[in-house]
C-alpha cells in the first residue's frame, strides 16, 4: 500500500506535465547542425539589417517622413554617445543590467547610423566599446538578463559592421559570445530556470542566446544549433502567457520589455533563416498589440497594474512599430510621435536601431479601431471601458497576487476623466532600493515580506479588504460576465481572494455614461466576517458630502456617491508619508475607506454600491 501512495503524486505530476505540454503549442524546431548550415543566410549582415534592408534604408532616410526624421534622432543619439566614456564593469547590487542595456543601446544606434552613413568616428567607437566589454571578467551570469542583453548587443555589432572591424577583434568578440554568453547557460551548477519559464526572462534570455548563436554559427555550428534548438523549445512557455486574448500578465511596461525581445527574435530568425518558426503567429501574440494600446491612457500614463511604470514615453512605440510592419495595421504605427522634432526625442529606446528597419518596412494595409469595451482573460485578466468624449478611461482587473510581478490587487481599478487620473494604482518601486536593505522582494508566499509594501498589498489598491487582512495570495479572481453596448459591464468573481472570510464576493463594474462609473459589490458573509472595507486610492483633495465625497483635482470635480450605505461616513487615510520607510512616497496619496461591519450584512447576500461621476446634481 505504501508504494501505491508514493506512486500517486508521481503519476499526478506526470499527468499534469503532459497536460501542460498539450496546452502549450510548440514552435517549429528543425534545428541540428545540418539544418543550420544548410539554411542560414549565406552572408552578413543577417540579423534584421540584411543587405536588402540596408539598401532600402539608405534611400528611405533621404525622403521626407518618419524614417528620415527618426534617423535624424538616431544620429543625434550617436553623437551624444561619442561624448560618453567607454563602458566599465560596474554592478548595481546584484545586477550588471544597466551596463548591458547601455551597450545594447550604443551598438544599435552606432551600428545603424554607421551602416547608413559610414564614418570612421562611429566605427572607432564601436571598436572601443567592443574591446571594453570583452575585457570584462564576465557578463554577470548570476543574473542572466545581463548576459542576454550584452550578447544581443555584441551579436548585432559584429553582424552589422564586422566586415569593417579588425579581423582579430571580430574573432575575439565571437569567442566572448561563446565563453561569456552561451556557455554559462549550459553550466549544470547554475539554475537556468529562464530557459522554459513563463515570464519575461524567457523572452529576453532566449532571444539573446539565439542572436549570439547566429553570430557564431560558422565557427561553432554544433553549439549554435544546440542552443537555438533549446531556445525554440523553451520560448512557447512565455508566449503561452499572452493567451487567450493578448493580455500580458506582467503589465504594460513588462510587455514592452518581454515583447520587444520576442519581436527582435522573430525578426532576426526571419532574416537569418527565412522563417521565425511560428513565433509571430503564436496564438494571441499579435493580439497583444491591442492590449498595449489599450493600456495607454488619455492622461499619458499607463494603466500601471503589476510592477509597471507610471508614464509612457512621448516618442513613438518602436515595439508597436514591429506589429504595424507585420500586420499592416496603422493603429499600431504612432506616426505623429515618430515625427516629433529629433532634438525633442532625447535618448531613444535601446532597440531603436533595429527598429528603424520596421519603420521603413511599414506599409499600411488596414487600420482598425479599438473597441470601447474590451476584456482579456488569462492569468491576470483585465477589462477596459473607454470613451473619447470626456477622455473617459476605466481599467480594472482580476488575477492573483502570486502571478509574475503581481500584486494583491484583484478587483482593483483606475479611473480617468478629461485627462485627470482620479483613482490611481500606486505603481512600482526601484528594485535595488529595496534589495540593498536586505528586503525579500521576490518571494510570493502568503506571509512573505513583499506584501508589507503598499505598492504590493491590497491596502494600497482600490479594491475590497475583509477583516483588515491581506488577500489570499493564490486566490484567483476571474471575469465571469462581460457585456458591451451603451452601458458596458463586467463582473469579477473575487470569492477565492477572500476564502475563509467571505462566502462570496462579486464585483460588477458598469459604465453608466461618458462621465460615470458604477461599482457594485455583491457580498455574502460567513461566520468569520467582521468588517468589509470598500476602498479607493487617490491623490485628489477630498471634501465630505452628505451622501459621499467630493474629489477636487486640476480644477475639476468628481463625486463619490454612496448609494447603498448613505448613513455610513467615509474615512480618509493619509498615506503621505506612507506607513513604512521602504514604501514608495506618492505626493498627496490617500485611501478613502467605507467600512461596513458584519452586523449590517446580517449574514445575508448584500450589495455595496457606489458611483464615481462628474455629473452629480448636488
Amino acid at each position: 500500500m505504501k508504494s501505491i501512495v508514493l506512486l500517486l503524486p508521481l503519476l499526478l505530476l506526470v499527468s499534469a506535465t503532459k497536460a501542460l505540454a498539450q496546452a502549450t503549442p510548440s514552435l517549429e524546431n528543425p534545428f541540428d547542425t545540418e539544418y543550420l548550415m544548410n539554411n542560414i543566410a549565406p552572408s552578413t549582415p543577417r540579423l534584421i539589417l540584411t543587405p536588402e534592408a540596408r539598401a532600402h534604408l539608405r534611400l528611405a532616410v533621404k525622403e521626407e517622413g518618419v524614417v528620415k526624421n527618426y534617423f535624424a534622432a538616431l544620429k543625434l543619439n550617436a553623437e551624444e554617445i561619442l561624448t560618453e566614456p567607454l563602458l566599465e564593469r560596474k554592478k548595481v547590487g546584484r545586477r550588471l543590467l544597466a551596463i548591458s542595456r547601455e551597450m545594447l543601446y550604443r551598438m544599435g544606434v552606432l551600428g545603424m547610423v554607421y551602416s547608413i552613413e559610414p564614418k570612421d568616428r562611429y566605427l572607432d567607437r564601436i571598436e572601443g566599446e567592443l574591446r571594453a566589454v570583452c575585457g570584462f571578467s564576465d557578463w554577470n551570469p548570476s543574473h542572466y538578463l545581463d548576459v542576454a542583453e550584452m550578447s544581443l548587443a555584441l551579436a548585432l555589432a559584429i553582424d552589422w559592421v564586422g566586415d569593417d572591424l579588425p579581423e582579430q577583434l571580430v574573432s575575439e568578440v565571437k569567442d566572448n559570445l561563446v565563453d561569456k554568453g552561451i556557455m554559462p547557460s549550459f553550466d549544470s551548477d547554475r539554475r537556468m530556470g529562464w530557459i522554459s519559464s513563463n515570464n519575461n526572462w524567457n523572452q529576453v534570455c532566449n532571444g539573446g542566446m539565439i542572436a549570439a548563436s547566429i553570430a557564431v554559427a560558422e565557427e561553432y555550428p554544433e553549439l549554435a544549433a544546440k542552443t537555438i534548438k533549446r531556445s525554440l523549445a523553451g520560448i512557447p512557455n512565455a508566449l503561452h502567457e499572452y493567451g487567450p486574448d493578448g493580455v500580458y500578465p506582467e503589465g504594460s511596461t513588462y510587455w514592452g520589455y518581454g515583447t520587444s525581445f520576442s519581436v527582435m527574435t522573430s525578426s532576426l530568425l526571419q532574416s537569418a533563416f527565412g522563417t521565425d518558426f511560428g513565433l509571430a503567429e503564436y496564438p494571441s501574440f499579435l493580439e497583444s498589440a491591442n492590449f498595449r494600446v489599450l493600456a495607454n491612457t488619455p492622461s499619458g500614463m499607463y494603466y500601471n497594474f503589476a510592477d509597471c511604470g507610471d508614464r509612457r514615453s512621448e516618442n513613438g512605440d518602436i515595439t508597436l512599430a514591429w506589429f504595424a510592419d507585420y500586420t499592416g495595421n496603422g493603429l499600431y504605427f504612432e506616426k505623429e510621435r515618430f515625427l516629433r522634432a529629433p532634438q525633442e526625442m532625447g535618448k531613444l529606446s535601446r532597440i531603436s536601431g533595429p527598429g528603424l528597419v520596421w519603420l521603413a518596412n511599414f506599409r499600411e494595409r488596414n487600420t482598425t479601431s479599438l473597441p470601447t469595451a474590451w476584456k482579456g482573460e488569462g492569468s491576470n485578466p483585465v477589462v477596459f471601458f473607454t470613451d473619447e468624449e470626456n477622455g473617459y478611461y476605466f481599467g480594472g482587473k482580476g488575477g492573483r497576487g502570486s502571478v509574475n510581478h503581481g500584486n494583491m490587487d484583484a478587483g482593483s481599478f483606475i479611473y480617468e476623466l478629461n485627462g485627470v487620473r482620479w483613482i490611481i494604482d500606486p505603481g512600482n518601486q526601484r528594485y535595488h532600493d529595496l534589495e540593498k536593505t536586505g528586503f525579500s522582494l521576490w518571494a510570493r508566499c502568503q506571509d512573505c515580506e513583499r506584501w508589507t509594501l503598499l505598492t504590493k498589498n491590497n491596502f494600497g489598491h482600490s479594491t475590497l479588504t475583509v477583516n483588515n487582512q491581506l488577500h489570499v495570495v493564490d486566490g484567483m479572481a476571474t471575469i465571469t460576465q462581460f457585456g458591451t453596448g451603451a452601458q458596458p459591464t463586467c463582473t469579477i468573481d473575487m470569492s477565492p481572494v477572500f476564502a475563509g472570510t467571505l462566502e462570496q464576493a462579486k464585483r460588477v463594474y458598469t459604465k453608466e455614461d461618458n462621465a460615470s462609473l458604477l461599482i457594485t459589490d455583491v457580498i455574502k458573509p460567513n461566520d468569520s466576517t467582521e468588517v468589509v472595507t470598500w476602498q479607493v486610492m487617490t491623490q485628489a483633495d477630498v471634501e465630505f458630502a452628505p451622501d459621499g465625497l467630493v474629489l477636487r483635482q486640476d480644477g475639476q470635480r468628481l463625486y463619490v456617491e454612496n448609494l447603498s450605505h448613505p448613513d455610513l461616513q467615509f474615512s480618509v487615510i493619509s498615506l503621505d508619508p506612507p506607513p513604512l520607510l521602504l514604501d514608495r512616497k506618492i505626493e498627496g496619496l490617500k485611501r478613502l475607506e467605507l467600512r461596513i461591519p458584519a452586523y449590517l450584512l446580517d449574514g445575508q447576500e448584500s450589495t455595496i454600491s457606489l458611483r464615481l461621476t462628474a455629473n452629480s446634481t448636488r
